[in-house]
């Protein structure tokens, strides 16, 4: 496969023009050249925090599903995101990725986000308060690949067990938190940096107790997700976040559950019933609920309200994941990488997607 007259997006060397080979999965040449670029070619998008999308759930397991459809948005590799279950019901999940992996190795599927359920009951957002508990040494025995990713909350009790994880190279982002700035920093110093879905189901800023909301944008290295739909967020939001933190300090995600793309009405996010109108998911006390987001459109979101570059949105929905995530064959349009990639036209809409050096989509 040869991609010709290409402006070729990469998050370290920037934006040239040119072609670039494929053979045998990896991106064997690229010649450099002048020319009038037809496409815009980019490193192959990473979703580190879905639910769902099109009807299908991570807590049904639908991992076929998921990765099918997310390949028309550009995305080579997601973690399939669970809420605050049952260690039964997280065993299950984890079961079943891992046999899915196995089956494909080819798959975009990288692992499970185990979002919950050691999380702060008064910012639990749409979890479900009885699954909600303190983490056991028991529990993460279970805990194991194909995890590679837990959301968890600082301040509860027992939480410092949690570290653990880090040591079994399953990388630890604080969210659904009412923390302290000093409850952050006690696990910020172990080496968590990262916080999900910032600063949604999080301590409030405030002039006396920055917390974790004030942490989350005072640390240079703490990496944050953000919601770019135009609900969990304004616009100026992202655009302050972006201001202050920079696009290394930034990770797009969708949070999209199984209602996206689908027509409003009634669904379910783990067992709370949850209703879609106009695009957004709420419970039925109007607590937000995931979003009905695509991978593309977050993208373009994040041009539109902060004006980045073409190198930077590389590095916000891509790059960063790949660097947290320990993927040092993707994330990059350069030789001897993996060809994960997408093609997109001038308006940023998803035109091809490459995985391991072939066609998974095409418009």
């Amino acid at each position: 496969m040869v991609l010709e007259r290409v402006l070729i997006v990469d998050p370290v060397d920037g934006e040239f023009t040119g072609d670039v080979e494929v053979s045998d999965g990896i991106i064997s040449h690229i010649r450099k050249r002048e020319c009038t670029p037809k496409r815009i070619l980019m490193p192959g998008f990473v979703d580190p925090h879905i639910h769902g999308v099109m009807g299908a759930d991570t807590m049904n397991c639908d991992f076929e599903k998921m990765e099918e459809f997310l390949y028309s948005q550009g995305v080579t590799t997601f973690l399939a995101t669970t809420v605050s279950t049952s260690l039964e019901k997280m065993k299950e999940i984890l079961e079943k990725a891992k046999d899915y992996i196995f089956k494909n190795p080819k798959t975009s599927l990288f692992g499970v986000h185990i979002e919950g359920p050691y999380i702060a009951k008064e910012k639990k957002g749409a979890h479900s308060e009885r699954y909600i508990r303190p983490p056991s040494k028991e529990e993460l025995k279970k805990i194991d690949f194909p995890a590679k990713m837990l959301t968890f909350a600082p301040e509860i009790r027992g939480s410092e067990i949690l570290l653990e994880l880090l040591r079994r190279g399953i990388t630890l982002s604080a969210g659904h938190s009412n923390a302290t700035f000093e409850e952050f920093m006690k696990f910020y110093r172990e080496g968590v940096k990262r916080i999900t879905h910032f600063p949604n189901a999080l301590r409030i800023l405030h002039h006396r107790e920055i917390g974790i909301t004030g942490a989350g944008l005072l640390l240079d290295d703490v990496k944050v997700e953000l919601i770019c739909d135009g609900v969990h967020l304004s616009k100026e939001m992202v655009k302050l976040v972006y201001r202050i933190k920079g696009a290394s300090g930034i990770i797009l995600i969708t949070d999209s559950i199984s209602a996206a793309g689908l027509k409003e009405g009634t669904t379910t996010l783990g067992d709370l019933v949850v209703k879609v109108k106009e695009g957004v998911p709420r419970l039925e006390d109007g607590t937000l609920a995931g979003s009905t987001l695509f991978f593309s459109n977050a993208v373009k979101n994040f041009q539109r309200f902060t004006g980045a570059s073409l190198k930077e949105l590389a590095i916000v929905s891509s790059y960063n994941s790949c660097l947290e995530l320990g993927l040092a064959d993707r994330g990059r349009i350069k030789e001897g990488m993996k060809a994960d990639l997408v093609l997109l036209d001038e308006d940023l809409n998803v035109v091809m997607t490459v995985k391991n050096g072939g066609t998974v989509f095409s418009a």
